[in-house]
Parts: structure tokens; sequence; C-alpha cells
């Protein structure tokens, strides 16, 4: 198993790391909310302990996009903000857990150990589009029974539309859930995105699935 330790404070992180490792999990660190998304992303992960206030992101924000992109990676949050208000917000982000600093290794430990028991038991449902299949528990793709191989920054757009079939995204929405930009500007790093998709899913066949809808954004449809 392999644990992703998202936190800023290096003494704090050298801590868990440790522990952590000596009870036989494998872990990989990051200091930042976006290096913490992309790790968390990138699909090799299986459980998060990520600190709420970070540079860059915070963990609420990374837990929010992570959700948005179909991750349903355990997520304990590790935050010294103990009020009622504080662990609503983790809760209502899409972590599984919370535990407040000053904490107990030994309980933190039990509850990644619970929460990695609980996620192995859950598979996400299958995302369907006409003849496409999206299948988040493995992270494959096929239409009309072909499998279509994705990056990952392929995948989490495709799911991230299909997730929302039928339901127009605006580019900057897109930008923002997959990129993390938060301004229009001038790049076009998702129009490059929807072009080698479409050669992936849509290339050679009758029906198109990713639409484009002029001056607004694109959609998931069959029709």
């Amino acid at each position: 198993m392999r644990i992703l330790v998202a936190e800023d404070e290096p003494r704090i992180a050298a801590f868990i790391k440790r522990g952590l490792e000596e009870e036989g999990f494998g872990v990989d660190t990051a200091i930042d909310g976006r290096d913490a998304l992309a790790r968390a992303a990138a699909g090799e992960i299986d459980a998060v302990v990520l600190d709420i206030m970070m540079p860059n992101l915070d963990g609420i924000t990374v837990c929010r996009r992570l959700r948005a992109q179909g991750s349903a990676v355990p997520i304990l949050m590790l935050t010294a903000r103990d009020s009622l208000e504080d662990k609503l917000g983790g809760f209502a982000s899409g972590a599984d857990d919370y535990l407040v600093k000053p904490f107990s290794f030994d309980e933190l430990v039990a509850r990644l150990r619970a929460l990695l028991r609980r996620g192995s038991s859950i598979r996400p449902h299958e995302l369907k589009v006409g003849d496409l299949m999206l299948d988040p528990a493995t992270r494959t793709a096929t239409r009309a029974g072909t499998p279509i191989e994705l990056t990952n920054r392929e995948y989490q757009l495709l799911h991230f539309l299909m997730s929302r079939a039928g339901s127009i995204q605006t580019r900057t929405t897109l930008l923002q859930r997959i990129w993390g930009f938060s301004f229009e500007g001038t790049t076009n790093v998702l129009e490059s995105y929807i072009r080698l998709l479409r050669r992936k899913i849509d290339a050679g066949r009758p029906v198109r699935l990713l639409r484009t809808v002029r001056g607004v954004g694109y959609v998931m449809r069959e029709s």
C-alpha cells in the first residue's frame, strides 16, 4: 500500500513518513497543494493524508478537485483546525476522515487501515455515453468493445465530461477543474486535449460523442 502525505511542515511530514514506513507502507510526500493534487490524481496512491493549510492550493481545494476528477482514493484530513465548521467543510469537500493535530500516531495508523479496508470494497460506477464506456476502478475506456488508451490527463478530462453527460461544460470550468487554471488566458492546452480525445473516441465512428458548443464549451452526448 502506498500513502501520500501532503504536509508543508517538514518536521511533521518526516515524522509521519518514518512512522508509516515502519508500519510497512510505501510513502510519498508533497509539500504543497499543487504537488499533492498531481500525485494523487496520477492514480498510483492508495490513500492520502492531507493537511488543510498548504501553499498554492489548500487541502479543501485539493480534495474537492480530486473528487471532481472522479478519484475515489481515501482521504484523511490532518489539521490543527478543529472547529465543527472546519470539520463539516472537510467532509463536504469529499474527505473520508478528519484527524486533529496534535494527534496520536497509533490512531492515525488505525484510521488509515480502516479507510483502506473500506476503500477496497467500494467500486466506482462505470460511466456510459452511447457505446463509450469508462471504468473509474481500472481507469480503462472502450468504445463498442474496442480498448482506448488514455494518458492521465486525457482520462481526467474524459471522466469529467462523461460524468456530466448532456451538460455543457464551459472552457473556463474545464481549465479550472482539470488544470487548476483560475484565469481564461490565451492557452490552447484544452483545445489540444479535446483534439486528442476526439481522435481516440470519435475518429472513424458514425456517431460523434464529444461535441463543441460554439462560443460556450464542450459536451458529451449521443445525439
